[in-house]
């Protein structure tokens, strides 16, 4: 199904973050004017807004362009509040002991599944890009890259079970470890969208 222009460019700045118009249109392959047509339109609907930044010359400032916190709700949060509301009521009646076992018990059968599909055997990149594209299907807009000193860097654009985690950091504690098991390698998350970055990112290392 053809995408809309306006569904395109939520795509663009959910997964590359803030862009020029210019750019924008570049990447569409559409004019300038039309480009800045599409994001008045989603300013006007409180999708995405203009920043204006310094630029790191003598040039003018950039106006870059931002997703709203309503743009970002464009994309999938796995039933938000209803998650929210579940996990809150369980800590006040169960208490947090409770809430650990259910992520402890879905740690365990999401290794299971991920084991299932990535190859020991084979190199890091290989690993974890068969991870990328596992998370991408479960909707977290993964994207992977190798760095000059080895280490490959795994990025989540997108987080489907967000309103979860802020209500219990447990989900994030055990997404880490299931990373580190399911690859059997050294990951550390070096962005968190829980802590206010607009993606989480990893650099992930051969074990040692």
């Amino acid at each position: 199904m053809r995408q809309s222009p306006v569904n395109r460019i939520l795509i663009l700045l959910k997964t590359d973050g803030p862009q020029l118009a210019a750019a924008l249109g570049s990447a569409l392959g559409i004019s300038s004017e039309a480009v800045r047509q599409q994001l008045t339109k989603m300013a006007e609907e409180g999708l995405a807004e203009p920043v204006t930044e310094a630029s790191s010359g003598r040039g003018r400032p950039r106006q870059l362009w931002h997703l709203t916190a309503a743009g970002n709700r464009q994309f999938p949060d796995g039933h938000a509040d209803l998650t929210a509301t579940l996990l809150a009521t369980m800590t006040d009646q169960l208490g947090q002991r409770a809430v650990n076992a259910v992520i402890s018990a879905r740690e365990v059968e999401t290794l299971k599944r991920y084991r299932s599909e990535i190859d020991i055997a084979s190199d890091l990149p290989s690993r974890v890009a068969t991870l990328a594209a596992i998370r991408t299907r479960e909707g977290y807009m993964a994207d992977h890259w190798l760095e000059d000193d080895g280490s490959v860097i795994l990025v989540e654009n997108h987080c489907p079970i967000c309103s979860a985690a802020s209500v219990c950091a447990g989900f994030c504690r055990s997404e880490l470890e299931t990373f580190r098991e399911a690859l059997a390698a050294s990951v550390e998350r070096e962005e968190h969208i829980l802590l206010g970055a607009r993606r989480c990112a990893y650099r992930i290392r051969v074990a040692v």
